[in-house]
């Protein structure tokens, strides 16, 4: 198969401010104790990195999308929005890891709502 398109792998991930390592005193022998509330906010990031299959000239894309929580099938579909916007008149294979809002029905339905997207599921992992 002969198939110039971008390559763009998109990945989501959650950030938080709390720092994971703290500082903290106590007496010699004596196990520190480490209180927190844990009522901090997120955010989370989603971020698609495309390259050309076929001519490397053009160079690599990056784009990415900043939202307060966590992502849902609808954050996602937001995401893969502008990411449509960003490649508009561009041939495209999205590759995306196995997250369940990836394979949600209200996500089928908008991918088979888009003319000429195809949907090829693989296995988890391929066999070298």
């Amino acid at each position: 198969m002969n198939t110039r398109a971008w390559i763009v792998f998109l990945d989501a991930s959650g950030v938080s401010p709390l720092s994971q390592i703290r500082r903290t005193y106590s007496p010699r022998g004596r196990t520190p104790l480490l209180r927190h509330r844990l009522n901090w906010k997120r955010a989370s990031m989603a971020g698609a990195l495309g390259y050309h299959s076929t001519d490397p000239d053009r160079g690599a894309r990056l784009c990415f999308h900043l939202k307060p929580g966590s992502y849902d099938t609808a954050g996602l579909i937001e995401v893969l929005e502008q990411v449509k916007v960003f490649y508009s008149g561009e041939r495209v294979v999205l590759v995306w890891d196995g997250l369940s809002a990836h394979w949600s029905r209200a996500m089928r339905a908008w991918v088979a709502e888009q003319t000429g997207s195809p949907w090829n599921d693989y296995p988890p992992a391929l066999p070298s």
